[in-house]
């Protein structure tokens, strides 16, 4: 039977403790522990994502008239990341719910544009590599296109010659990844650029991991390839301001090269009861909140304050690389941002998960190959040791014989 709603409404004062105790069995994030799915940035941040966004938690992006203000925060959050993204006079965007609502209306664009402006014949596709996100196969359920995913080379990067081979006259977009969740790496954006260049396809860079931490680990001085709109075909591009923006969630940005591009992301609704209605995005209703808190945090940050907190991300990472690497791990690829991966030739890095599960490190698994999967925030710095040390004695326990696997670690 469903759980009926109470007769009479609960004090707030009775809630509240009932509420913080549910929550004791979840990942431990504010110790570092967590290393997916929360971006700790200090506790400073988390005050400017809380206070700001309260300050406008009812107000609604869906009426900008009569709420000119989040309007403004909005034109100025993305004006920030296209500032970041070398985006050209005349590049515009939205803030969208996260990520996979930004892949969904870039896809949407995309789709509406070659059905405009060429001739497509058969079912629309799209080619991405084995490595991006699943956002693509669902945005391709629900505008029944055909994706066409193809293996990453022996470097786990975008194979471009591969790519180049599965595209047709019906090919509606190209994606690559800055970078690819599984493995923290960037694709050859500018040779997918060249390829799509080639072809007058719509290039779309998924940089919803590294569109707000690759230009300020740039800005620190790793030598990174052009990523973004600087690369002349690159059309769209979808970065999560709730990832390393450390801004409150859901928000993303989804970036178009142009306001022509855009217009076919736009939604127009001019027959109903109730007159016009237009949205940008996916959602109605945004929250007011979620726009305010990044304007927030970005000004709250500024370049020198990111620079910063990515440095840390950058340092973990290879103080992390260079710990397991004493213990036998090697890193897939050359990462040079806030993700890491570590297979090992000798043990069941699975076994290895659950042991470190077990410890309370909530991380993810990279399948193909198998590997551990780390994705760092700044407040890691601080815990190193303690995942090298636990990673340590996981190790151990499995090269003394357990060798339980990832079902096992979830549920026994």
């Amino acid at each position: 039977m469903p759980l009926a709603m109470p007769t009479k409404g609960t004090p707030w004062e009775t809630l509240q403790p009932d509420m913080i105790a549910r929550g004791q069995g979840d990942a431990k994030w504010r110790e570092g522990k967590t290393a997916v799915y929360v971006f700790n940035a200090g506790e400073d941040v988390a005050q400017v994502q809380k206070q700001a966004y309260t300050l406008y938690m009812s107000e609604n992006g869906l009426g900008p008239a009569a709420f000119p203000s989040l309007m403004q925060m909005e034109r100025d959050v993305v004006d920030m990341g296209l500032w970041l993204l070398h985006g050209p006079e005349g590049s515009t965007g939205n803030i969208t719910s996260g990520g996979t609502d930004s892949i969904t209306m870039a896809v949407k664009a995309a789709r509406d544009y070659a059905l405009a402006h060429k001739k497509v014949s058969g079912q629309p596709n799209l080619v991405i590599p084995y490595s991006a996100h699943p956002a693509f196969d669902k945005a391709c359920m629900m505008m029944s296109l055909e994706l066409r995913r193809i293996p990453v080379g022996d470097d786990l990067l975008a194979d471009v010659a591969a790519m180049a081979a599965a595209i047709d006259d019906n090919t509606v977009m190209l994606v690559g990844s800055a970078p690819s969740f599984p493995y923290g790496l960037i694709d050859p954006i500018i040779e997918l650029g060249q390829l799509a260049e080639e072809k007058d396809l719509w290039l779309h860079v998924d940089a919803c991991v590294g569109g707000y931490l690759a230009p300020f680990v740039r800005m620190n001085g790793t030598d990174i390839a052009d990523f973004d709109f600087s690369v002349a075909s690159v059309h769209s591009i979808s970065a999560d301001l709730h990832k390393y923006g450390y801004c409150a969630k859901g928000a993303s940005t989804v970036l178009f090269r142009s306001e022509a591009l855009q217009q076919h992301m736009i939604f127009d609704c001019k027959d109903w009861p109730s007159g016009r209605m237009i949205t940008p995005t996916l959602a109605g209703t945004r929250p007011g909140g979620a726009i305010s808190a990044a304007w927030a945090v970005m000004n709250y940050l500024g370049v020198e304050g990111y620079r910063h907190k990515q440095g840390q991300v950058t340092q973990a990472r290879e103080l992390i690389e260079a710990g397991a690497a004493k213990l036998g791990f090697t890193v897939l690829g050359e990462p040079v941002l806030g993700i890491t991966t570590l297979a090992h030739a000798d043990c069941d890095v699975f076994a290895v998960y659950r042991r470190m599960f077990k410890r309370g490190w909530i991380t993810s698994l990279t399948t193909e190959p198998k590997a551990l999967h780390l994705m760092l925030s700044p407040f890691h710095l601080e815990v190193t040791d303690v995942y090298l040390a636990d990673l340590k004695a996981s190790l151990d326990e499995v090269n003394a014989g357990d060798t339980r696997t990832l079902g096992e670690a979830r549920y026994s």
